[in-house]
């Protein structure tokens, strides 16, 4: 029998999704930058790596992140093999708060290992009012919500930075979603 498309994350999807990772001499169609910052001055920053359950860094790991609040629909795709610190960076502008939710980026990570992909999202450590009122986020344990927080912190030298990690296992095992 063959493999299908969920059964393989490996070079079926590296050569259309993240070519420049596996050394693929063309670029992706999707790239990490959402926004360009010297366009937007709103732009934010978001760096971070992902980790197994060894608290290991992946060097090859595909996450997406896609926002729409309404004025921005935002899309971007980073490999972490393309970054010689194994990190994804994104470039985006904040999404706004739709019917009083807080903020948030929908983030998907594709990795090997894995037969289906995961779910997860991004909220603002500076959003803290709104935090506290969101219903989605206050349906996780309190003590496990920090793990789906970005904590700003002036990543790439910006004043707009946030760093957000992603644990796939272990004791600070990012929360995920099912779909």
């Amino acid at each position: 029998m063959k493999q299908t498309p969920s059964q393989t994350v490996g070079p079926y999807f590296a050569y259309s999704l993240t070519p420049e990772q596996y050394l693929y001499n063309f670029k992706s169609l999707v790239g990490n930058i959402m926004v360009n910052p010297t366009e937007h001055p709103e732009a934010i920053t978001i760096v971070g790596k992902v980790f197994d359950g060894e608290n290991n860094v992946i060097p090859d790991a595909m996450i997406e992140i896609w926002q729409n609040d309404g004025e921005n629909q935002l899309f971007g795709r980073f490999g972490t093999g393309t970054d010689s610190q194994s990190r994804f960076i994104f470039h985006t502008i904040k999404p706004k708060s739709v019917n009083g939710q807080a903020p948030y980026l929908s983030v998907i990570i594709f990795m090997r290992g894995q037969l289906i992909h995961s779910y997860s999202r991004i909220y603002f450590s500076d959003e803290v009012a709104l935090n506290e009122k969101d219903e989605v986020l206050n349906s996780v344990e309190k003590e496990r919500r920090k793990t789906l927080i970005a904590q700003k912190n002036g990543a790439s030298g910006s004043s707009s930075g946030y760093e957000f990690n992603i644990y796939m296992q272990g004791e600070n095992e990012t929360v995920f979603f099912e779909i």
